[in-house]
């Protein structure tokens, strides 16, 4: 299948999920995040369908975790960064039904501070290749990620696949969060 046939089918799925399952999602994945290593962990704040909720964020931070969240620039290019200070600093993102924090903006290069980088995906296989939603912005962004950084995306168990099709702009995932499996390493060693 084509990137966009994935997204189409992957996102099909997704809206057909009942709350309860969402929920129960939800607290598995908060649970596992709440023991990733390191002190920063740049994370999202999920919407739409995406798994997982601000409970999650909150659990980094009740590990003493320092919680940057990315802010989607004005024009294309790589995601701004600002602290996460509870969910009275979230408020209405560029885009319809995100909550970005109001705080100060960081800039770009703020990734390279993070141990761990949360991102949100539609698939990834086996290999590390990350499916996003085709806009670009983490694409743009990983490079400013320290080298031993842990890039780990988030995905419903369903959404681990054999094989994805590949850019070369691509960045690979070192590892998956999902709320069954927990966090798996990419790529897959059999």
């Amino acid at each position: 299948m084509s990137k966009a046939e994935w997204r189409s089918r992957i996102t099909a799925e997704r809206r057909s999920l009942v709350s309860e399952v969402r929920v129960r999602e939800a607290v598995a994945l908060a649970a596992t995040a709440a023991r990733l290593p390191g002190e920063v962990v740049c994370a999202y704040v999920p919407f739409g369908t995406e798994p997982g909720s601000t409970t999650l964020l909150d659990q980094l931070v009740d590990q003493g975790k320092r919680v940057l969240l990315p802010i989607v620039p004005d024009t294309p290019g790589p995601l701004e960064w600002a602290a996460f200070e509870g969910p009275s600093s979230l408020g209405p993102g560029k885009l319809r039904g995100l909550l970005e924090p109001t705080g100060r903006r960081l800039g770009p290069d703020t990734l390279g501070t993070a141990d761990v980088v949360l991102i949100p995906a539609l698939a990834v296989d086996d290999e590390g290749i990350r499916l996003g939603r085709g806009a670009g912005y983490y694409d743009r962004s990983l490079s400013f990620a320290a080298p031993d950084a842990a890039l780990i995306a988030v995905v419903r168990d369903a959404e681990l696949v054999r094989e994805l099709p590949a850019e070369p702009h691509d960045v690979r995932m070192t590892g998956v969060l999902t709320p069954e499996r927990g966090l798996a390493p990419r790529p897959v060693i059999d």
